[in-house]
């Protein structure tokens, strides 16, 4: 006698599997993730493993001794400098509701019914999350940070933060009185500012590392927000870099709108990026951007997406959703005393620029 037995691929757990490998490949930032210390988007997932609801991201600053040559090692060691960030996971859920079924479905039916409408919401989610972390001001999102709460985390970041194209538009460290001072002529994003973004990451303290390709490639990316990597893609320098320097035809990034190249920077635009309004010189727009390097923002996982399934109304009411555990944040690290005193924006120099809507 045969028995019948269920297909791998029918089983809740299978599914839960396939969905999340999907959600996660074919998200905007998949590109920038990694377990290791070398990737934009750091992953843990230790709380998949054990109960709590924080995950540990370490740092270990570089050594700045000289070392020795010919003196003794003994009593000239350097202590290392290490700090923590405390990364805090929540639950993170939605469901969505099918009506009016010809016949009696079952839960698998269901799943896959949903599976495209909420795996699209929790990309965008995802999404959103990033974004809000590199905007976030001390673990606080930027919309909601009072002008205290900025200015303070300006002076602790006044060697990577840049206001439109010049260091000195930066004004004692008033963060809104430095925005103040970009205007729509001197201050857009152009090849001159990515290099200076890219200088500020080089030599501030501590720096902020590239990610390393094929071994011995150092690349930073900035992410620009729609306006600012309009006025950076119509800049005559750039422009004529692409049509000199890259492929011809269709596939030329000037045809193409994507990323962009220049001094080691790879300049992608992120149109869900919002403009500050009316906060420059003479009320115009400012758009944020991020030049980021290694560990610039952290995930942390507690619980990987799983689905769930709800029948209600007598049978007629047939409910699909997901459940997470996860948090994202902006990886700051202390640089006073403390171990969190003076927070540092680990991975991202921030740059504020010309937004001029179109006219």
């Amino acid at each position: 006698m045969a028995n019948t037995t269920a297909r791998a691929g029918l089983t809740p757990q299978q599914w839960d599997d396939e969905f999340f490998k999907a959600y996660v490949r074919d998200n905007r930032f998949k590109r920038y993730m990694g377990t290791d210390e070398n990737s934009i988007i750091q992953l843990k997932e230790d709380l998949t493993k054990k109960k709590g609801d924080r995950v540990t991201f370490a740092l270990v600053n570089e050594l700045t001794g000289t070392g020795q040559t010919t003196g003794t090692l003994e009593g000239n060691e350097e202590g290392l400098d290490s700090r923590s960030h405390y990364l805090t996971v929540a639950p993170l859920r939605h469901a969505v509701a099918i009506t009016d079924w010809d016949e009696q479905k079952s839960a698998i039916d269901l799943r896959d019914a949903g599976k495209v409408m909420l795996k699209m919401w929790a990309m965008t989610k995802m999404r959103d999350a990033i974004l809000g972390a590199l905007a976030s001001i001390n673990g606080v999102a930027y919309a909601t940070a009072t002008e205290d709460q900025k200015d303070a985390w300006l002076v602790d970041n006044a060697d990577r933060v840049l206001f439109g194209a010049a260091k000195s538009n930066a004004s004692s460290n008033d963060h809104s009185t430095s925005l103040g001072n970009i205007d729509s002529t001197n201050d857009k994003l152009t090849p001159g500012a990515v290099s200076l973004m890219k200088r500020m990451a080089q030599t501030c303290s501590p720096k902020i590392r590239p990610i390393r390709l094929n071994e011995d490639e150092e690349w930073y990316v900035m992410f620009a927000g729609p306006r600012a990597f309009r006025d950076f893609s119509q800049n005559s320098v750039v422009t004529q870099a692409n049509r000199d320097a890259r492929q011809r035809g269709t596939d030329n990034p000037l045809f193409t709108g994507g990323s962009l190249m220049w001094d080691g920077v790879i300049v992608r635009e992120i149109p869900e990026i919002e403009a500050l309004i009316g906060v420059g010189n003479g009320g115009i727009d400012v758009d944020p951007c991020y030049l980021v390097g290694a560990q610039a923002v952290g995930l942390g996982w507690a619980q990987r997406t799983k689905s769930t399934t709800n029948t209600r109304d007598y049978g007629f009411l047939h409910g699909v959703g997901i459940q997470e555990m996860r948090g994202v944040e902006k990886l700051t690290f202390g640089a006073g005393t403390g171990d969190t005193d003076d927070l540092k924006d680990h991975g991202v120099v921030t740059g504020f620029f010309s937004g001029v809507a179109d006219s």
